[in-house]
């Protein structure tokens, strides 16, 4: 087996991957058909901000609580757990859609239900990696399950492009409900073996606390994390704002909605295979910094693009360089990670990546309001552009020289 697919000699990782990618392309037909059908029912923009706040502001409140749950108890028990709920979600949704009942505060309170899962589900899988693959093989893990997750964001969004034009949005969810027996299936079939828990006493805060003060103090992860929030925050709004450019700016329909979102994610299939084959993973600050900036100039250019042709390229550069950048954030603390703090060290992973995209969101949408989603997203892509500059500097010119070959080490 070749180097860039070395974690699939695992049993329990290919059952995870097969049922992941399955479940995985349900999830973003889910996504995109929400999306379109908020715009379809409102027209506005403030609330795809709302629907983009509500299903990641848990991420903010209660990835700590996942993190310790992850901890404290059964990794394995606990995603499927949360695979379960998930599937009950899209279901409920669906017959809402289905049934013609469903109206907008249907929506935002299944997002919020469906973001109060991920909370925990996110760090605890993110923790449930190193149980399936050991130690040795968990950046390569962390890479494939990041081209699985962007391969189906290339597949969901355009049959869901095709399916909401064809059928509706209702079966969209319907069909994320079924997707999900499939990694349910996997993970049940999966052989773990038990580990030993340790309870520190403390509450989910202060463990959050803790991590966060530990993650703060090494220099090489609170860098990247500090990076990865601030493309979080700006950067990655301009999925909330892919329904205002396929309809009001490119002219191309929910069709066009599913070929934009999935170049982006073309291209962050190709980004994480690109990160997967590494097999050396020295100079992460000089390719995470080289990323950001690339997504950035992307991100200010796609803002502006009124052909659609350029608006597909850019977006799939954007998807590439985004993708490996989380693709390396996440190694970088993966590896600096005791096992015994992976799971809350995953929580404030989470919290810096996902919790902070509800403020973006709310941003976005009031901006977007009063300036108009192209204008807003090329001030954002200035911010992120400005940031990453200062980081590459920071990190990579003026750190001492022991610190720096530290810095290149991780």
């Amino acid at each position: 087996m070749t180097t860039r697919f070395r974690a699939l000699k695992h049993r329990n990782f290919q059952l995870f991957i097969a049922g992941q990618l399955v479940s995985l392309i349900g999830t973003w037909m889910q996504t995109t058909a929400q999306l379109w059908l908020v715009y379809r029912l409102t027209g506005s923009a403030a609330l795809l901000g709302v629907f983009g706040f509500a299903n990641q502001i848990p991420m903010l409140v209660l990835a700590a609580v996942g993190g310790y749950v992850g901890d404290r108890y059964s990794r394995h028990r606990g995603v499927i757990a949360t695979q379960t709920i998930s599937m009950l979600l899209a279901f409920l949704l669906a017959g809402l859609t289905l049934t013609h009942l469903v109206k907008v505060w249907h929506l935002i309170a299944v997002t919020l239900l469906v973001g109060i899962v991920n909370a925990f589900d996110v760090p605890i899988r993110q923790a449930f990696f190193v149980q399936m693959v050991g130690k040795a093989d968990l950046p390569n893990a962390i890479a494939l399950n990041s081209s699985i997750f962007n391969g189906a964001r290339v597949v969901g969004p355009a049959i869901a492009g095709f399916a909401i034009a064809w059928v509706g949005e209702g079966w969209c969810f319907f069909l994320n409900g079924l997707s999900f027996l499939a990694v349910i299936f996997a993970l049940t079939a999966m052989k773990i073996e038990p580990q030993e828990r340790t309870d520190s006493g403390e509450s989910p805060l202060q463990n959050l606390l803790q991590e966060f003060r530990f993650a703060m103090y090494d220099r090489p992860i609170r860098s990247t994390l500090l990076l990865m929030s601030m493309l979080s925050i700006f950067g990655l709004q301009y999925s909330v704002f892919m329904p205002i450019f396929a309809e009001d700016v490119l002219h191309s329909g929910a069709r066009g909605l599913g070929y934009l979102m999935s170049a982006a994610g073309v291209g962050a299939v190709l980004g994480a295979l690109q990160f997967a084959a590494r097999t050396a993973y020295k100079g992460l600050a000089k390719w995470i910094a080289g990323m950001s900036v690339i997504c950035s100039v992307c991100l200010m250019i796609f803002s502006q693009s009124k052909i659609f042709w350029l608006s597909i390229l850019v977006l799939f550069i954007v998807g590439f360089a985004a993708t490996s950048q989380m693709a390396a954030t996440n190694t970088t603390v993966q590896n600096r990670s005791p096992d015994a703090l992976r799971g809350r060290l995953m929580a404030v992973y989470a919290t810096m990546f996902m919790g902070v995209q509800p403020l973006g969101a709310l941003l976005a949408g009031g901006i977007a309001k009063r300036m108009g989603a192209p204008a807003t997203l090329a001030i954002f892509g200035a911010i992120c552009l400005l940031g990453s500059l200062i980081f590459a500097a920071w990190v990579l010119l003026r750190v001492r020289p022991g610190e720096q070959a530290a810095a290149r080490a991780q």
